[in-house]
């Protein structure tokens, strides 16, 4: 009986990989706060967190990512050299210290994740300053410039979200880094308001300061207000640096439950984003101010209160038209773990598989790099042999920009090698990018829809074949097409036929 079912299992599986989409969002968090992810401890040398830095991405290429969400900013400092916050305490062990040798870690992750053709989202943490209210900040930190920014709750320190000046601080901060880097998105989580403790959190002082009319009775009104003016003020300063940089929020797994709100889902979580985080999501998924949502939904499917397909389909129906992605734990998969569901290795592929079923979800992210180096009951390999066989481009934002770059021109081929040229661009919004190879036996229908034609994703001009022993070559009709920094897909190339 359990081989029949084990069969059955697979054979539906199996029909679901033939459905890989060519277009799906394929991401991993790595944290730095606290050294969750990288570096693996504080002070490792230059050459060190270097080598460590392409272990990851070669693991997460491997299994067939398309995108990074790197922290590099977890409380008020950098992982990049900075004239507004100091260097993190995570990256050298001290507050303010420099690697030695020198070098730039953010520079160096986007290269590094471009050269694999994988997405860089940077990802800050708005208003953090310290984990600890006893451990020492850096002597140049703002904090000593404008000790009124500053509350301590919980025995954290923060930012006080109520002040304007705080909030244009994190807009400088987000400008200077988009103007300086490559980056490919911004990315905040799910912490705005810290979560709540038994005490209110201290905001008395700019409330009485800057409630611009609010009473006492919608301070929560107020709150979310001051978050809201935060992310206009970021989508707006974002497009107007880089148009074509994104702006996304990966909030808690649930925005209100339906016993608060029509609206909510069908869920009895403790917490959630618009009561306890003061972040009303959909607001600005609704105003367009963000440009993709990824949700975390780290429960397992049929949790008695928050449901994983209950809310993955709550969320499908509130992205007024922006892109929706669900966050996904692999942390949880563990053979110890005190919950059924997570001890099998089929959990996290089944929830891929409703991902891809539901309307209107574009993929995942999965919480986080780390996780990725153990025993998942050999989840890596099945990412790599059926999840994630085939590459996926990233999905499209035609709302930022829907215009694909020239098809690539001047095809030509020498033995096994063959070269091209990037049609000429108009602006940076239309340069090719990435060049996507496509490959299909000759006398078989070619479709640019099937993932299943995809050689190769690259960002170089041209490609060598390594042919097959003579008695098993046969002729293969080979395209190509030009990918813009949107994901926007030219027409395909003229043919070339290539014996391998």
């Amino acid at each position: 009986m359990f081989r029949f079912l084990f069969a059955s299992i697979m054979f539906l599986s199996l029909g679901l990989w033939a459905q890989t989409p060519k277009r799906e969002f394929r991401a991993v968090w790595v944290a730095t706060v606290n050294n969750i992810d990288w570096p693996s401890k504080p002070g490792l040398t230059t050459e060190q967190q270097k080598k460590e830095i392409i272990d990851i991405l070669n693991l997460h290429a491997k299994n067939g990512m398309n995108a990074i969400i790197m922290q590099i900013r977890p409380a008020s400092d950098a992982f990049y050299p900075s004239e507004l916050e100091p260097w993190s305490r995570y990256l050298t062990g001290t507050a303010g210290k420099a690697p030695n040798p020198f070098y730039d870690p953010l520079k160096f992750w986007i290269e590094e994740c471009h050269q694999r053709n994988m997405e860089f989202h940077a990802w800050l943490n708005p208003f953090r300053v310290a984990q600890n209210a006893s451990e020492p900040l850096a002597g140049n930190h703002v904090a000593f410039q404008h000790p009124d920014w500053i509350v301590n709750y919980g025995g954290k320190l923060y930012f006080d979200p109520g002040l304007p000046q705080t909030r244009d601080f994190v807009v400088k901060v987000v400008n200077d880094i988009v103007s300086r880097y490559d980056v490919d998105a911004i990315h905040f989580d799910d912490y705005f308001y810290p979560y709540p403790l038994k005490e209110d959190f201290p905001d008395e002082n700019s409330f009485t300061r800057f409630n611009r009319g609010f009473t006492p009775e919608k301070k929560a009104d107020w709150r979310r207000d001051n978050v809201d003016l935060l992310i206009k003020s970021l989508s707006e300063n974002i497009k107007k640096t880089k148009p074509w940089v994104k702006f996304g929020i990966s909030p808690f797994g649930v925005w209100r439950n339906k016993a608060d709100d029509p609206e909510g889902s069908e869920t009895t979580a403790g917490t959630t984003n618009y009561d306890h985080l003061y972040a009303d999501i959909l607001k600005w998924q609704k105003n367009g101010w963000i440009d993709y949502c990824l949700p975390q939904l780290y429960w397992q499917i049929g949790h008695p209160s928050v449901d994983f397909l209950t809310l993955a389909k709550w969320w499908a129906d509130y992205t007024y038209n922006r892109a929706m992605y669900i966050g996904q734990a692999v942390y949880k998969l563990e053979a110890n773990s005190t919950v059924q569901e997570w001890k099998d290795p089929e959990q996290l592929v089944r929830q891929i598989e409703l991902i891809r079923e539901i309307p209107r979800l574009g993929g995942s992210a999965f919480y986080s790099s780390v996780h990725f180096k153990r025993d998942l009951f050999g989840f890596d390999q099945t990412l790599r042999d059926k999840v994630y066989k085939y590459q996926a481009l990233v999905p499209q934002m035609p709302w930022i920009d829907n215009k694909a770059p020239g098809a690539p021109e001047h095809l030509k081929k020498r033995g096994h090698k063959l070269k091209w040229k990037a049609a000429k661009a108009s602006g940076e919004m239309d340069k090719a990018i990435n060049f996507v190879v496509y490959l299909n036996p000759v006398g078989q229908q070619f479709d640019v829809r099937n993932p299943e034609n995809i050689f190769t994703i690259t960002k170089h001009k041209s490609i060598e074949f390594k042919p097959n022993s003579r008695k098993l070559q046969r002729k293969y009709e080979i395209r190509v097409s030009a990918v813009d920094r949107l994901h926007n897909e030219s027409e395909v190339s003229k043919v070339k036929v290539i014996k391998l």
